[in-house]
């Protein structure tokens, strides 16, 4: 979670000092420590923020260009480094942000077990129906679109057990629980939305100068009150990834530079369009970046 690279540049060290100096507690040690504090989603939250900005950071001072970006996006918690590189956000104002977001979310999975889980192989409309299977046995929807067979349902634990109960005669051969905090995308989160509006509205968010591509509607929105809207419509809303990333290509981008602590979005993009040119910043070896 950043380490290497803040190992490796000055600058990356910076931005792990500032984010801490912002949250009142050292970030890296609770990131880089043996225990499991990194897994909890408040500290996850801020922590791949950091380092993604870490790494953005990094390929600027190697040449990365922020006028000559089309346009951003992220996913779920992405979208905040996205409106921090679109000049929307602070860094700071970011970084406070997102650990709010995530100790919200993490007390709305206290105050309703409830879990996430991977449909193998399915389409939008057979997750859509396994979810109104759910429904049944509590709160479940479609929390997660992010590419074709990729997709995540949301819900209390009694929901999710009719989901895979439900999933062969449904067509879809197999599930996966994720290990998550809880029902993140669902009305399960409605207290934590809540929550972030009422921070959101203590914050200056500024227009940004390139569209960002919003999880909530995969549409760019350049109004200051209508980001802080759909950020807090976030939480609960379903992420649609692959219909941003669609909107992307058909707005003529044929190039992709993924920084963060992984690769997950470049795999994404492998199955929503194999001839998308991508490219993963996620260890300092990648550093060969600055022509896409």
């Amino acid at each position: 979670m950043g380490r290497d690279w803040c190992e490796a540049f000055p600058i990356a060290r910076e931005t792990f000092a500032s984010a801490s100096r912002a949250l009142g507690f050292s970030l890296e040690q609770a990131c880089w420590s043996s225990g499991e504090a990194v897994n909890r989603t408040d500290i996850a939250q801020p922590g791949i923020l950091v380092t993604s900005v870490a790494i953005v950071r990094v390929l600027e001072q190697r040449g990365l260009e922020r006028f000559a970006t089309p346009l951003t996006a992220g996913l779920s918690l992405g979208e905040y480094t996205a409106l921090w590189w679109a000049g929307a956000l602070e860094f700071e104002d970011a970084v406070r942000l997102v650990r709010l977001r995530g100790e919200a979310m993490q007390r709305a999975s206290e105050l309703r077990p409830s879990g996430m889980c991977s449909l193998m192989g399915a389409t939008r409309e057979q997750a859509q129906a396994l979810a109104a299977v759910g429904a049944q046995r509590g709160i479940c929807s479609v929390a997660n679109l992010n590419a074709p067979g990729q997709v995540i349902v949301s819900g209390e634990f009694a929901a999710l057990d009719a989901v895979e109960a439900a999933a062969k005669e449904h067509g879809v051969r197999r599930t996966k629980r994720l290990v998550v905090a809880g029902a993140f995308h669902s009305e399960c989160m409605r207290p934590a939305a809540e929550e972030l509006a009422a921070a959101l509205a203590q914050v200056e968010v500024r227009s940004p100068r390139m569209p960002v591509l919003s999880n909530v509607d995969a549409a760019s929105v350049s109004d200051p009150a209508a980001i802080k809207q759909r950020l807090a419509q976030q939480v609960c809303a379903p992420v649609l990834w692959e219909e941003s990333m669609r909107r992307a290509l058909a707005s003529g981008v044929t190039r992709f530079l993924e920084p963060g602590p992984g690769r997950v979005l470049a795999g994404l993009m492998g199955k929503i369009d194999e001839a998308a040119i991508v490219r993963a910043a996620a260890v300092p070896s990648d550093l060969d970046l600055t022509s896409v």
